[in-house]
């Protein structure tokens, strides 16, 4: 497990739990005091303006391109790769640190430019997603839903663990936590009668995470397992939303189509891998050996809680799961290694999502047809009633977060409601 860094304090009061510390400083797009969309950062219960940052030239020496900051999806910073993102995040550690050497906090006038009440933001799409893939890297995920449908001894198929299985995405749906998700129609086929169109019955959320590409490569190339970490700007979670009958419908033999286009939720802040370094550890032994292209070293995965609750319409809350991204069996490195091995170009802003993460017992799964097991064992809520799937007016929240002697970086939340499907 890597070390963590020494203990430092903000003049910016972080309140106890927050998310957001001074190790953390992930990046997002928000509006402040009805103003144009511009990149901004968090401290605490603080946004800060990155604009007025550079305009009041405090980020001199980054030698960042003018305007930079000034539009409207981070893909332009994003590409510019890991060197300037690490340089960003560490003159923002020096400005806001006690122990630091930048002069803002003298200078009432410009923090008053530069800091906003987080409750006041507007927070939008942090990036214009033009390509999105979901993969399937959780082994206890796909055993568990292998079972159901083949049973315990077939549970994985043939290729699962010899490479990363994933899927193209719908990039267009992909929305900001606090976008509502409208129940979505389609084809069902009940049992052994004629198919059926309506609304789905078996919604789901998924709880995932997605990397974020920052520098891509140029269409015809690759990239090596081992350089692979260096293209990754930062994570976000990520809420693949599910219509489990239409998807089980008409799955075969192309994969998802309506079943999961209708939308998925991520939440605002991007953050960086350095942010989450101290929570590196490695990964779980691969048997069989992949093939050396998929090959990596070190620490390749991380030990990050991850949480979902339900609330419904009448304000009845209910933790779903508690789970982790240490249960990830591929890695990111293996992902993009195995994604961009045919030459495919990755692109900065593109996500590549996790596929639902589940973990070997009940509370960790990440999944309603995992945890009310495709609808024979409702979850129980406070008020007496029950869910198999997600219901209308339901919020589904994900966290995510990292905690270790004292320290805590985290992603804050990916939260969306249901609403009622279209007449």
């Amino acid at each position: 497990m890597s070390t963590l860094p020494p203990p430092v304090h903000s003049w910016v009061e972080v309140p106890p739990g927050s998310d957001f510390t001074l190790h953390n400083f992930p990046l997002g797009i928000a509006r402040l005091a009805g103003g144009p969309p511009g990149a901004v950062s968090i401290l605490g219960d603080w946004i800060i303006s990155l604009d007025a940052l550079q305009e009041l030239r405090y980020l001199d020496s980054l030698h960042l391109p003018p305007g930079i900051f000034a539009q409207p999806q981070l893909n332009a910073l994003l590409a510019l790769g890991a060197g300037p993102g690490r340089a960003l995040r560490e003159r923002l550690q020096a400005l806001f640190s006690a122990e630091g050497t930048g002069a803002l906090r003298n200078y009432p006038d410009s923090q008053a430019r530069i800091l906003h009440p987080a409750a006041q933001a507007e927070l939008l799409m942090p990036v214009s997603v033009r390509n999105y893939t979901d993969f399937y890297a959780s082994e206890h995920h796909a055993a568990n839903v292998g079972a159901m449908f083949r049973g315990r001894e077939q549970a994985l198929l043939p290729n699962w663990k010899h490479l990363p299985v994933g899927y193209h995405g719908r990039a267009s749906s992909i929305c900001v936590s606090g976008t509502p998700v409208r129940r979505p129609l389609g084809q069902m086929k009940p049992g052994d009668g004629p198919p059926v169109f309506g609304p789905s019955q078996r919604l789901d959320f998924e709880l995932e995470v997605a990397a974020v590409i920052g520098e891509g490569n140029a269409l015809g190339t690759r990239i090596p397992a081992g350089e692979a970490e260096r293209h990754i700007a930062g994570f976000l979670l990520f809420n693949d939303w599910s219509a489990r009958d239409i998807q089980q419908w008409e799955y075969q033999p192309l994969g998802p189509f309506l079943g999961k286009n209708f939308g998925s939720t991520v939440s605002p802040w991007i953050v960086s891998p350095d942010a989450l370094a101290p929570f590196r550890i490695p990964g779980p032994a691969q048997e069989p050996a992949v093939l050396p292209y998929l090959h990596t070293e070190g620490l390749s995965h991380y030990d990050l809680h991850l949480e979902v609750d339900l609330v419904t319409a009448e304000g009845v809350a209910q933790v779903l799961s508690r789970s982790s991204l240490r249960h990830l069996y591929w890695s990111f490195a293996q992902q993009i290694a195995h994604h961009t091995v045919n030459g495919c170009n990755l692109e900065p802003g593109d996500l590549l999502a996790s596929g639902t993460i589940s973990g070997p017992e009940p509370e960790s799964f990440g999944s309603m047809l995992e945890i009310a097991w495709r609808g024979e064992r409702p979850v129980l809520l406070p008020d007496g009633s029950s869910r198999s799937f997600v219901e209308d007016g339901d919020t589904i929240i994900l966290r995510g977060w990292g905690e270790r002697d004292g320290l805590r970086v985290g992603f804050g939340a990916a939260r969306a409601q249901v609403l009622p499907a279209l007449s």
